[in-house]
């Protein structure tokens, strides 16, 4: 591959969503007002967390995380597509690219496992309710929480050292907003089967050990419900499941649709629809429909703003 480029020479190219400058500048607004509701939903969450006693709970030790990886992956992706929208060149370094997909690769699949940890946390809460803060450790947490990081950090580690080795011949034209693992396998022009190979074993481990796990979770859930009697007490169990599994689902549909195939079957179109919605949007959404759709939450919010009147009161 040309490593050796001449000065101010991009190694990539990126297509980017639009050709036209109006919709370039339509999608640069919508994009920038995303990534604000993204920043302040998902700061805004972590905050609140911290600050009530109440959420100090496995639950929300998860929820604080899955916040953070939401702000930081769409920090990765969204900035960079922002200034292309207003940039002619859209280039980006071999070196930034490669980063780019680096830590998109462990930011995203670090937020299958968290997801997988979140159903795990509702099974022992509505299955195990008697036994919940004793397997529910704070050391088992953030043992969880740290493999998730350690297995992404050693996947992405691999897939972004085989992609490095690719030659690319005949164009650095990325067909693709951002530097994604699909359209770069297109692009080049070597052999990809071992890169491929690789990439789609650890995604699909990485997909397939969190679905089982999320699926396995919800099975016992769904089970212990249906032996509740009252239609009450269902209701409230399930509740506390809705915002997990709306989250889930609409995670993990954009990204089977999109890693889950082979190259060969790659869509511009159909691949930066959903690429946009779980990089930018999905990164806003979550914070809402675990506030939105949480009593808990709602309470928390509640409590702080009457906190925040008496203080003022008092001045």
């Amino acid at each position: 591959m040309r490593k050796q480029n001449p000065i101010n020479e991009p190694d990539f190219i990126l297509l980017g969503l639009a050709d036209s400058a109006e919709t370039q500048l339509g999608l640069f607004l919508l994009f920038l007002l995303i990534y604000l509701v993204t920043v302040l939903g998902n700061a805004g969450m972590i905050l609140l967390i911290r600050l009530d006693p109440q959420l100090h709970t496995p639950m929300y030790f998860f929820l604080t995380h899955l916040s953070f990886l939401d702000l930081s992956y769409s920090s990765v992706i969204t900035p960079r597509t922002l200034q292309d929208l207003l940039s002619s060149t859209k280039s980006i370094s071999f070196l930034g690219c490669f980063m780019q997909m680096y830590f998109f690769i462990i930011l995203g699949g670090t937020e299958c496992f968290l997801l997988s940890c979140m159903a795990y946390d509702r099974y022992v809460a509505i299955c195990s309710p008697l036994h919940y803060s004793v397997i529910m450790s704070p050391r088992l947490c953030w043992a969880l929480l740290a493999s998730s990081y350690t297995i992404c950090f050693i996947e992405s580690s691999v897939n972004t050292v085989c992609m490095s080795k690719l030659n690319f011949c005949n164009s650095t034209v990325i067909r693709h907003f951002f530097c994604d693992t699909t359209p770069i396998l297109a692009l080049s022009c070597s052999d990809t089967y071992e890169a491929e190979f690789i990439i789609f074993i650890f995604a699909g481990s990485t997909l397939i050990v969190s679905l089982v796990t999320i699926s396995g979770s919800y099975m016992s859930i769904l089970s212990t419900i249906l032996k509740i009697n009252s239609s009450a007490g269902r209701k409230k169990a399930f509740s506390t499941c809705a915002s997990h599994l709306l989250g889930v689902s609409i995670f993990y549909s954009t990204m089977i649709f999109t890693y889950l195939k082979p190259r060969q079957s790659y869509s511009l179109g159909k691949d930066q629809v959903a690429s946009v919605f779980y990089t930018i949007v999905i990164p806003m959404l979550n914070p809402l429909i675990y506030s939105l759709r949480n009593r808990e939450v709602k309470k928390a919010i509640s409590r702080l703003i009457q906190e925040r009147e008496g203080c003022n009161q008092l001045k």
